[in-house]
């Protein structure tokens, strides 16, 4: 099997051969090596996106609008390196839409990436499918064991606010419930408490 180090590496050399700058083709090999540590196809994905790429005419997009689309398929490498450079201003956009993407699992691993940097859930649809990427902790999907699409004609990105997963009430009873081991402070507590008593000799 082979290691996540190695799996990095190997993508951002291979990334290097086929064109990239050595600092795209290290952001490539890190998010590759995301998707296969998540059991994601990562390799097969990258394997095949490489093989078109000098068949196919790829678009490249460096700056995102709230609306993208493109005649050709956009490249997922770049697409996903702009997403990262910029998700602290498309932060503020809250939905992103994308137009005919090419091999879109690669596209995801940067915007896990971009979850992690904002501190928010970032909630996808591609085409009809639905992907929450959680702070890259985690991808989950309603179609995680199928096979995922060489071209998405759609994609959506909601970037979610913060919020908890219980009410006021649920937390209110759990915190009510821990209050029974808190120690009320006495005289002996005070002077036992760390620094307490303690003289400065310097």
């Amino acid at each position: 099997m082979k290691s996540l180090s190695e799996i990095e590496t190997t993508v951002k050399r291979a990334s290097k051969a086929v064109g990239y700058s050595w600092g795209v083709s290290e952001e490539t090999g890190k998010s590759i090596r995301l998707l296969e540590l998540f059991g994601l196809p990562g390799i097969k994905h990258i394997n095949e996106y490489f093989s078109e790429k000098n068949k196919t005419k790829f678009e490249n997009l460096n700056l995102i609008s709230e609306n993208n689309s493109s005649s050709k398929p956009y490249c997922p490498i770049n697409l996903g390196v702009s997403f990262l450079d910029q998700i602290n201003v498309l932060e503020n956009l809250k939905k992103i839409e994308f137009k005919n993407v090419a091999y879109p699992i690669i596209f995801i691993s940067f915007i896990s990436r971009s979850s992690e940097i904002i501190g928010k859930k970032i909630y996808v649809k591609i085409d009809e499918k639905k992907i929450l990427l959680n702070l890259n902790v985690n991808i989950s999907s309603n179609f995680i064991y199928q096979e995922f699409p060489k071209i998405a004609n759609a994609i959506e990105v909601n970037l979610l606010e913060n919020e908890d997963n219980f009410t006021d009430d649920e937390w209110n009873n759990l915190y009510k419930l821990s209050e029974d081991t808190f120690v009320e402070e006495s005289d002996s507590l005070k002077e036992g408490a760390a620094g307490a008593g303690l003289t400065d000799n310097d």
